[in-house]
């Protein structure tokens, strides 16, 4: 099952940095901010929201981390469609998820842009896109293990600042910290109950935090850089979900156990404001602070993620072939011609979005809206095929194994599926399904013509 090509990168990642890595990608501002927009919909439910939304991210993790561990690869789950589907199906997810990365990097750069204008108003906005663009091109060109170290105590700083409000949360609710009365569960059961909404708010919480999870397919497009990346994919495979489920659904319970949820206003930060209510000084700028932060370790993993996705694109004939020079040297192994070429759509999407925030840039958003559920159902769908074929012919590379199989896989389809019908009747969700659905059709044209010459040739 194993290609008997060697990998040219550099095997310069440990497992904390794999692991470490995969906190970087996925805890970002979604998180920080934007899960005020859930508890406004489903109130104390969001908890539920979130276990429901984690699971199938939970679910695709552990179909990622088995077939990574039998067949590790810089295109992850790219290699894996392309074993199991077809070249079309390679070609399609993986220049999808190249798509989503570098769009999903200009929001990163802009909203830190904005906090560090805030800070410093004498910078402009543009200027501080560029310091950051020009900043994380230059760890992504360095050796890997420097960019490793790098996106390791970025990604601390952010897990550190959610375990100290877990922390002060737990503190608040049982009245331990000054001037404070145990607060009990009363927020959590009244303001309507716990559903105040309903089903129907939870279903909704859900729509809105599932896209929170997206980042996590790093920890597997990384595993092909370090020494044993069977054994270490597996490893921070499994740290990272379990991790990232703790810390987004202990956040909730703690944010709406410590307040109603009906205090919680939209765009501000449900953290700043528990923190402000339990008396923490300067609640507002110490969570500015970790939102910046969190941005710029996203954008990081990001530009880290689409560099190493477009150079296995460009090893399979898919992207052109001049992005396949790695640099030599002591600090050999990297892709610099795939970091520039993603770095370098990376800015035209800074560019749009500066220029063009509400026309131009919020297509191009919408565009990508929707895409990590179709590369998480290409995910499954893979799965469901490589792990039949690795069972009949090389059993022992399954080091870990998907739950369940094949009835998990086939749920973790049929939730996916339900999270596009429900963005096809949520009014504000559907351009993104729509315009997503048309650049998937697009780059699925575009593969199916290729596969068609090749053919012919």
């Amino acid at each position: 099952m194993h290609d008997d090509q060697a990998e040219p990168l550099a095997h310069g990642l440990k497992q904390r940095h794999l692991t470490m890595l995969g906190l970087g990608g996925v805890i970002g501002a979604g998180l920080f901010v934007g899960s005020g927009a859930g508890i406004a919909v489903a109130g104390p439910g969001i908890v539920v929201s979130y276990l429901i939304a984690g699971a199938l991210a939970m679910l695709v993790m552990r179909m990622l981390g088995e077939m990574s561990a039998a067949m590790p690869a810089s295109g992850s789950f790219s290699v894996h469609a392309e074993r199991a589907l077809g070249r079309w199906a390679g070609f399609s997810v993986g220049w999808l998820y190249w798509f989503l990365l570098v769009v999903v990097l200009a929001v990163e750069a802009t909203a830190a842009a904005r906090i560090a204008n805030g800070w410093v108003p004498g910078i402009a906005q543009w200027a501080w896109v560029l310091i950051f663009m020009v900043v994380f091109t230059c760890a992504n060109l360095a050796a890997v293990k420097n960019f490793g170290e790098f996106e390791f105590w970025f990604a601390a700083l952010k897990v550190g600042a959610i375990v100290l409000f877990l922390g002060l949360g737990l503190l608040a609710v049982f009245g331990v910290l000054p001037d404070t009365e145990p607060v009990g569960l009363g927020n959590l059961t009244g303001q309507g109950g716990f559903l105040p909404n309903g089903w129907e708010g939870v279903v909704s919480g859900v729509l809105t935090v599932v896209f929170a999870f997206g980042g996590l397919e790093v920890v597997t497009i990384a595993a092909a850089e370090t020494e044993d990346p069977a054994h270490n994919v597996a490893r921070a495979v499994r740290a990272a979900v379990w991790r990232i489920l703790f810390f987004y659904v202990g956040s909730m319970l703690v944010i709406v156990t410590v307040l109603p949820w009906s205090a919680q206003q939209a765009g501000l930060s449900p953290y700043v404001t528990v923190l402000d209510a339990i008396g923490v000084p300067s609640a507002g700028q110490v969570m500015n602070i970790v939102v910046f932060v969190a941005l710029l370790s996203a954008l990081s993993a990001n530009l880290y993620g689409s560099s190493r996705m477009v150079f296995s694109l460009a090893e399979r004939g898919e992207a052109p072939k001049g992005l396949l020079k790695v640099s030599g040297g002591a600090g050999g192994g990297v892709p610099r011609r795939a970091v520039l070429a993603s770095v370098a759509f990376g800015f035209v999407s800074v560019l749009l979005n500066l220029l063009w925030p509400e026309t131009v840039f919020l297509y191009m958003l919408n565009a990508v809206g929707a895409v990590l559920l179709f590369v998480w159902g290409l995910v499954a769908a893979s799965q469901l095929r490589l792990r039949r074929r690795i069972e009949r012919e090389a059993p022992e590379l399954l080091t870990l194994r998907m739950w369940g199989f094949p009835w998990l896989t086939w749920i973790t389809l049929a939730g996916l599926g339900g999270v596009l019908v429900l963005m096809l009747t949520d009014d504000a969700a559907r351009p993104q399904l729509l315009w997503s659905a048309g650049a998937t059709g697009a780059v699925l044209l575009v593969a199916m013509v290729r596969e068609l010459r090749a053919r012919r040739a």
